[in-house]
């Protein structure tokens, strides 16, 4: 059974009653479509990252500068995380993930025919916000699944969304490497348009949980805010997934410095389908979701801390070896699926009138977490090469799982 600090109480009705839900759940046929569509939308956070450099050649500029890019498409995003997807509890879901996705649609056909680089720039700083629609379309599953099976539904739906995160740098770097990095942007502008349609005839219509005009827009955010101080669970699947997602982000960070460094000296489209063996740990998504339903929430997380850990450590002592490098990749994508799916069924259980905002301040958390591991990772793979990397890597999961350790001590104590 899982913690009772896992599972605070909300005073509600159980969720079929609540939201609907029938109770075997939503068809096998919407669920694929979640999945293909968080998985296109997430993909369009990182598409840029393996084109900077042909960036750089198009428009003459500094490698800062082009990376800016990138720190644009963040920003924004994590913008929307907390400014538009608490909007998920009191609109109607299915007009407001059309309404951004046609946004979306609009910015990557202004950044594709852009002229110059600011206009890229502005571009990638609209779209941002508009791809949160995969963290609106997540607590819509779960809305939309019963009780027994809500973690396996997640879980599928995620699977989606993380190998969109996997292979979205592999089809970049490939796509730009036979044609160019605008039939990127346009190529995904196109699969966006199709995906808003197909998603507007096939979505079901849902009444929010908080009707429009419930909540004013700034009691909205407030209420996010006092989530995170009303539920300790909250806080901490936050806290183990801002340590999860920074270390994957200081290992997916500084692996392109190794791979294109001696032995190896890859060339971009090369590190890109090193980025095939990461798509690996999806598969561990939907069991993550069945391991929830089954009340293994503490021991999995726990399982998953080690693994990761240990898999920087096979990295750190297999840095020649590719093979190891990257079957540590599959096993730290497996790790941190594994938490964040475990930590969204924790979180979607503590109140089933507010998931859209739960969910708000749980990627939001963790996601500054990430940016934080990444820029950590930068530094210390500057300042002690890969080993500096490897160790600040295996150690953030090592933070995570002493925190579990006084969870597990309250739960024997109590």
């Amino acid at each position: 059974m899982s913690h009772p600090a896992d599972l605070v109480p909300s005073g509600r009705a159980p969720d079929s009653a609540a939201t609907g839900a029938a109770p075997q759940g939503p068809p096998r046929s919407l669920i694929v479509l979640l999945a293909v569509s968080c998985g296109l939308t997430v993909a369009n956070l990182y598409y840029a990252q393996p084109l900077l450099s042909e960036l750089r050649h198009d428009f003459g500029i500094s490698p800062v500068t082009a990376g800016g890019l990138v720190t644009a498409t963040q920003i924004g995003y994590a913008v929307g995380l907390l400014l538009l997807v608490p909007l998920g509890d009191v609109l109607e879901k299915r007009r407001l993930t059309t309404v951004l996705l046609s946004v979306t649609v609009a910015a990557l056909v202004l950044g594709g025919l852009a002229p110059d680089f600011p206009v890229l720039l502005a571009a990638s700083l609209v779209m941002g916000p508009t791809l949160v629609v995969t963290q609106i379309l997540v607590p819509f599953a779960a809305d939309l699944a019963p009780d027994a099976s809500r973690g396996r539904v997640v879980g599928q739906v995620m699977s989606g969304l993380l190998t969109g995160i996997l292979l979205s740098r592999t089809f970049g770097s490939l796509l730009a490497g036979a044609t160019s990095w605008r039939v990127v942007f346009l190529t995904s502008a196109a699969l966006m348009t199709v995906l808003t349609l197909v998603l507007r005839a096939r979505l079901p219509r849902r009444a929010p949980s908080a009707p429009a005009g419930s909540l004013s827009y700034r009691e909205l955010l407030r209420s996010t805010v006092r989530l995170m101080k009303v539920h300790p669970a909250l806080r901490r699947r936050t806290f183990y997934q801002s340590a999860m997602f920074a270390a994957f982000s200081v290992f997916w960070t500084t692996i392109s410095y190794v791979l294109t460094s001696p032995p190896f000296d890859y060339a971009q489209w090369q590190v890109g389908l090193f980025a095939l063996a990461g798509a690996g740990g999806a598969l561990v998504a939907p069991f993550a979701g069945r391991w929830a339903d089954r009340g293994l929430v503490r021991p999995a997380t726990a399982v998953a801390f080690a693994a990761t850990a240990l898999a920087f450590a096979l990295a750190g002592f297999g840095r020649h070896n590719v093979i190891a490098l990257g079957a540590a990749a599959v096993v730290l994508d497996m790790g941190t699926q594994t938490t964040l799916i475990l930590g969204q069924q924790v979180v979607y259980q503590l109140d089933g009138r507010a998931r859209a905002r739960l969910n708000s301040a749980f990627m939001a958390t963790f996601f500054v977490g990430g940016a934080i591991g990444s820029q950590a990772g930068s530094y210390a793979y500057h300042a002690g090469g890969w080993t500096a990397a490897t160790v600040l890597g295996a150690a953030l999961p090592v933070v995570a799982l002493l925190g579990w350790t006084t969870e597990l001590r309250r739960a024997t104590s109590g």
